[in-house]
């Protein structure tokens, strides 16, 4: 089974005092602001770091549900947390902390399945997968337009 998800950028002006957009086609973020300042100190809007860090969680704590499920287990709650820490002007590190109430499951047991799961995860294969982008310089009179 294939699906494709899509969102979209926007930014204006320059990297430190420029503005963006972001939209994804679902219209859960519609124009969500983002910037320099929502990135690097306590400014409106939201930052990539943000984003990867809420797909990360969102997508570990997915995984295990499903894992948890083939085994016969049904956790009551899972809380995943992710901490994307940028350094040096690079993802330096994605830190995944999680918390579970899974009736009848050992520590043991558990343990493997989130380590199953942190593995496994699309967002973890992702972030160590080979990136591709594909650019086209629009004329100054084209761009104007959009």
């Amino acid at each position: 089974m294939s699906t494709t998800r899509t969102a979209s950028a926007r930014w204006e002006g320059h990297g430190t005092n420029g503005f963006g957009q972001l939209s994804t086609a679902s219209s859960v973020l519609r124009s969500t602001p983002y910037s320099f300042a929502a990135r690097m100190a306590e400014g409106s809007g939201t930052n990539p770091e943000e984003l990867i860090a809420a797909a990360h969680a969102g997508c570990l704590s997915m995984k295990l549900a499903f894992i948890l499920q083939a085994a016969g287990y049904t956790a009551t709650q899972i809380d995943t947390r992710c901490e994307v820490t940028l350094q040096d002007g690079l993802i330096a590190q994605s830190r995944l902390m999680l918390k579970a109430a899974v009736p009848g499951l050992s520590e043991s047991a558990f343990q493997a399945m989130v380590m199953d799961a942190w593995q496994n995860c699309p967002v973890s294969k992702l972030l160590n997968t080979e990136i591709r982008c594909q650019a086209t310089l629009l004329p100054s009179t084209v761009a104007a337009s959009l």
